[in-house]
């Protein structure tokens, strides 16, 4: 089977959010379909190792903050590779209460929704909530990123917790082409592709920077770590 494949299905870029007490966490989803109109429920599918997982067997509620087409890498990353157990997702960021008590992302955010969890069913590795919708607005006229613009765009890959994730190395024997004169490197812990002809334009890294001229400081826009943790592309 090409795992490409699965890439065709139609998938959104949202930060699923939910509370526990008073902490907040929220993680990126994708695998989120509308399951009826009348009442207006959604399935959002979750691992069952992830803190927000946790957060929203709990409180039973959570908001999803549909994301816009200029949401930068580190918006994503943030919330896509980093854990909650030990970060702070929300400190900076730019977001409010919504009605049901969790967190609303305002940062490239086009609309959200808040829901109240009606049902639960437990899978292999993730769970499927099944949320009916309290709330929601349009927060902004530009368009929703999808996971094919944040994959073939913006150049990004699935967490491995993700329901779509195939694996690093795989994924790369898929989507990119071998050339070891490339001058593309690979992030060791997210497998981000710094590709020199495209550069880091969230970071103005313009198109034509050499990976090894890009400035020490610099860090991988998906996940954050550090240049020394890229290799070579082979």
């Amino acid at each position: 089977m090409n795992p490409k494949a699965l890439h065709k299905i139609s998938y959104g870029m949202y930060i699923l959010s939910s509370k526990k007490g008073s902490e907040f966490n929220g993680q990126i989803v994708n695998a989120v379909i509308q399951a009826t109109s009348k009442p207006a429920t959604f399935i959002v599918c979750v691992n069952h190792e992830n803190l927000t997982h946790e957060f929203i067997e709990e409180s039973k509620v959570f908001t999803l903050s549909i994301l816009s087409v200029d949401a930068s890498m580190s918006l994503i990353g943030n919330f896509g590779y980093k854990c909650g157990r030990n970060f702070d997702k929300f400190e900076e960021l730019d977001f409010r209460i919504g009605q049901n008590g969790v967190p609303i992302v305002l940062d490239s955010t086009v609309a959200f929704l808040e829901f109240k969890l009606i049902n639960q069913v437990m899978l292999s590795t993730h769970s499927m909530f099944l949320g009916e919708v309290l709330n929601g607005d349009v927060l902004s006229a530009k368009d929703p990123m999808t996971y094919a613009y944040y994959h073939e765009v913006k150049g990004g890959k699935a967490p491995k917790n993700a329901p779509h994730y195939i694996g690093i190395e795989e994924e790369n024997k898929i989507e990119i082409k071998k050339d070891s004169a490339s001058g593309r490197y690979v992030c060791t812990v997210c497998g981000y592709v710094y590709d020199p002809e495209v550069g880091d334009p969230d970071s103005g890294i313009k198109p034509g920077t050499s990976f090894e001229s890009l400035p020490d400081e610099w860090v991988c826009p998906v996940c954050g770590v550090p240049k020394m943790q890229f290799e070579k592309e082979k």
